[in-house]
């Protein structure tokens, strides 16, 4: 099985209360998971949501993991390879932060095929932008409705076939050729930029929203929410 993945995580405070988030996508599922943690750091929550995502597929999978976390990235692709060979010691020798999560992360990495792209946080990614809300509201303490069923009906724009790295329409731009729908309490509206969609779905339980190409494609997106 063939996944696209975006993991996120929060924390309020450094330490403060967290929450951590990932979407996993195939061609025949969606999936969106997350948790709380009462004192943590946003760098565990960030490890956590990868973590919890390679936990999530089987041995023999594979899996495209976006993150708006360069010290995630870069700690799973390369730097955990030395810090495993000198006993989990950093290169001036000290103790590696967040060990017990970075062991997790390697075991998990194990008998799959995985890959990692860095996306921009805050810029209108769809599936950053979803796990972002997630993981905030877990941070927070507030509830979050999580999808899992069927991927064609999955609300959030899911764009990226497994390898291909893209960073997504930036959220002050107009879309060329398309728009963004949201659905808030049964009313569905049409938004030319991610900005005006991502202020009338933020915090907004139940609420959905999704990239559309024209009309015609609007029309079934919102035949799938109102079921």
């Amino acid at each position: 099985m063939k996944y696209i993945a975006f993991t996120d995580g929060s924390s309020r405070g450094n330490p403060g209360p967290g929450g951590w988030a990932f979407i996993a996508v195939s061609d025949k599922e969606a999936i969106e998971r997350g948790g709380h943690e009462k004192v943590t750091t946003n760098n565990r929550m960030e490890l956590t949501g990868i973590a919890e995502a390679l936990a999530f597929i089987k041995e023999g999978d594979e899996i495209v993991i976006h993150t708006d976390s360069t010290y995630a990235m870069k700690g799973a692709q390369s730097w955990i390879k030395g810090w495993k060979r000198n006993g989990w010691k950093t290169a001036s020798k000290k103790d590696v932060e967040n060990r017990d999560l970075w062991e997790c992360i390697d075991r998990e990495l194990s008998g799959k095929l995985v890959s990692f792209v860095l996306v921009p946080g805050h810029e209108g990614v769809p599936g950053n932008e979803r796990c972002d809300e997630i993981a905030t509201a877990f941070a927070d303490g507030r509830s979050v409705e999580l999808y899992k069923g069927d991927a064609k009906k999955y609300p959030v724009s899911i764009d990226f076939k497994p390898g291909i790295k893209t960073s997504g329409p930036k959220s002050s731009k107009k879309i060329k050729g398309g728009f963004y729908l949201s659905f808030v309490k049964g009313v569905v509206e049409k938004h030319s930029t991610w900005d005006a969609c991502k202020s009338r779905v933020s915090g907004v339980s139940g609420a959905k929203f999704k990239k559309v190409a024209n009309d015609d494609e609007a029309l079934l997106v919102e035949k799938s929410w109102r079921g």
